[in-house]
């Protein structure tokens, strides 16, 4: 009989982590408080590298690199199997000053990343990027030829205080959701579905602004990077700009003096961006965490309750990697890198 597994969250993580436990026969009821990819996973801006790694522990940078590695074979998949492009592009990425060009160059070396000095520039010709809205629409066609039951607009309550065995997870409108085993990849909402269970888990939203322009096609070809700000060109020639980290809870509202702030760091960029209207502007809330580290592991309490969670501003880069390690543990597989730095905090 088929092994059944409840995922909480349809992101890129949720779905992914669903697409891996199918792969591996198991039936899967994928579940979201809202739509499939319309949080953090439709807001991002779709770069495949962490931003400045060298600032960041092996951890984070062993699980960016080893998912942005796996990005372009997922990607030509869905689009051979759904027709949904989710465009992967190896455009590169330039990082203007200021930054520690030495140590950039040192961690460069040490991962086997290309990189090229340019004046008081680095240019990382291999940094990917893809859009984040194809990808996710693209994912859920595919999960739903897979036979995933997909479950929108259900508010899971938090696990009540006095749970002793885990066989079911209720929401909001009084229905059961059983299973026999549990995956929780809620996102900014994980710690809040755990209730009393996560006293030492340490997430929270962290709000993301950003803005959308149009341009010609190849007015810019490569992105750009300066001081935690980003241009992000697509092949039709719109640009992304952003992003804010900002602790609001979970306000997703957008703000004038935020879009005013992004512009101007923009057109300081691309000064072709200066006057050119703003065509959207939009935030999400991604799942904070400490140092950017996500919980990939059992629970300690429920050995059928498995947290794929936290994965800050890189879940789309992380998320094909992630999805093969909470695979790995939940199949007894031999795990592609280390859990042990992914482990629920003690």
């Amino acid at each position: 009989m088929r092994r059944h597994a409840v995922i909480i969250g349809a992101g890129v993580v949720g779905c992914l982590s669903a697409l891996a436990l199918v792969e591996r026969g198991w039936r899967v009821t994928l579940i979201d408080r809202g739509t499939l990819g319309g949080e953090a996973s439709w807001a991002g801006g779709g770069i495949l590298f962490p931003l400045l790694p060298w600032n960041y522990s092996d951890p984070v940078n062993r699980l960016a690199l080893a998912g942005a590695a796996r990005h372009p074979e997922l990607c030509e998949q869905l689009r051979a199997d759904t027709g949904i492009d989710p465009q992967y592009q190896a455009c590169g990425m330039r990082i203007l000053p200021p930054f520690d060009l030495d140590r950039a160059q040192r961690w460069c070396r040490a991962y086997g990343i290309s990189a090229e000095p340019q004046a008081d520039t680095l240019w990382l010709p291999s940094v990917s990027q893809l859009r984040n809205p194809r990808l996710m629409r693209a994912l859920g066609t595919l999960l739903t030829r897979r036979g995933v039951s997909l479950v929108e607009h259900a508010q899971l309550i938090p696990l009540p205080d006095n749970t002793e065995r885990l066989v079911e997870w209720r929401d909001a409108q009084g229905r059961v959701f059983a299973a026999d085993a549990f995956v929780l990849a809620a996102g900014a909402w994980s710690q809040t579905l755990l209730g009393c269970h996560a006293p030492s888990l340490q997430m929270k939203p962290m709000r993301g602004q950003m803005l959308l322009y149009q341009l010609a096609p190849g007015t810019l070809t490569h992105m750009l990077y300066r001081e935690d700000f980003y241009l992000i060109p697509r092949q039709d020639g719109r640009i992304l700009a952003g992003s804010t980290v900002e602790d609001v809870g979970f306000d997703k509202s957008t703000t004038p003096a935020i879009a005013a702030e992004l512009a101007a760091k923009a057109a300081a960029l691309l000064p072709q961006l200066a006057g050119t209207a703003i065509i959207r502007h939009w935030s999400g809330l991604r799942p904070g965490s400490p140092d950017n580290v996500p919980v990939i592991a059992r629970h300690p309490r429920f050995d059928n309750l498995f947290l794929n969670t936290g994965h800050f501003r890189y879940g789309v880069t992380m998320a094909p990697a992630s999805a093969e390690i909470l695979a790995g543990l939940m199949c007894g597989e031999t795990p592609i890198l280390d859990p042990a730095p992914y482990a629920f905090p003690a």
